[in-house]
């Protein structure tokens, strides 16, 4: 019997990065899953708890239990912040509440980030991806830090046919997004966005690969659109999400070192 898991989409990706979505659902297709999307979702409440605003973040928090508690099988979020605030945020926000805690806690087991899902539920790592060029890892704060989650995106990226993994320089540094805090301290995120981006200048990648979509927009925008004393950067390098590689299932021409 195919196993189901329901989707936990989260707000970035649903409303900037649909594509990764689909990717994701792709993926989790070829795995032997079919994936179920409780449309009633909406934000988990990260942005408002993060910030300090813990009455605000409730409501969002219960929300969110209650719609995936009419469902069955694992949660998978495409995002190490998200999960990491479903599995340690709401045990924190609801500590106080016996009754809420419980219903918390039945939440955070059945959750998962997807690269964790994939590894250590499904225990595949090979998925037939293919992506021909130079490829290197942005490992973000909460994934890594949040949850632990390290060596299952990796697993992942060394199975993918054609692609030449190489170390990015302080893979562990912040890239500055933070959510509240890029708009709370924008002159200290930047330096940290400039800084991520001259090591993945060092790597000479031309793809990097996060599994997080804040850090996506994140570096993506500093990229493309961040203003320097000599105007807007327009680096040629780009942000992907680890989804969209493992959705590439045939290798084609085109060299992405080009």
């Amino acid at each position: 019997m195919t196993e189901t898991v329901q989707l936990f989409v989260t707000c970035l990706i649903d409303t900037f990065f649909p594509h990764v979505g689909e990717a994701m659902v792709n993926v989790l297709n070829r795995a032997g899953v079919t994936v179920d999307f409780p449309a009633a979702q909406t934000c988990c409440g990260q942005p408002a708890f993060n910030a300090g605003l813990r009455r605000e973040a409730r409501p969002m928090a219960e929300h969110t239990i209650r719609v995936f508690e009419k469902t069955s099988g694992d949660i998978v979020i495409p995002s190490g912040s998200c999960a990491a605030m479903v599995r340690h945020g709401y045990l924190e926000l609801f500590k106080d509440d016996p009754k809420w805690l419980a219903r918390a806690k039945s939440l955070a087991g059945r959750t998962y980030e997807f690269t964790e899902y994939l590894v250590d539920v499904r225990n595949t790592a090979d998925l037939g991806a293919c992506w021909p060029g130079r490829l290197t890892y942005h490992a973000s704060c909460h994934l890594l830090r949040g949850l632990g989650v390290d060596r299952q995106p990796r697993a992942l990226l060394a199975a993918v046919k054609d692609a030449e993994v190489v170390d990015l320089p302080g893979f562990d540094e912040c890239c500055g997004f933070g959510g509240v805090f890029s708009v709370e301290h924008p002159e200290i995120s930047a330096e940290m966005l400039q800084r991520k981006i001259d090591n993945l200048e060092a790597t000479t990648s031309p793809t990097l690969v996060v599994c997080d979509a804040g850090c996506l927009m994140h570096i993506q925008g500093g990229l493309h659109h961040q203003r320097t004393a000599a105007g807007r950067q327009g680096k040629s390098q780009r942000v992907v999400h680890i989804a969209e590689v493992l959705a590439r299932n045939g290798c084609r021409k085109r060299n992405h070192n080009a």
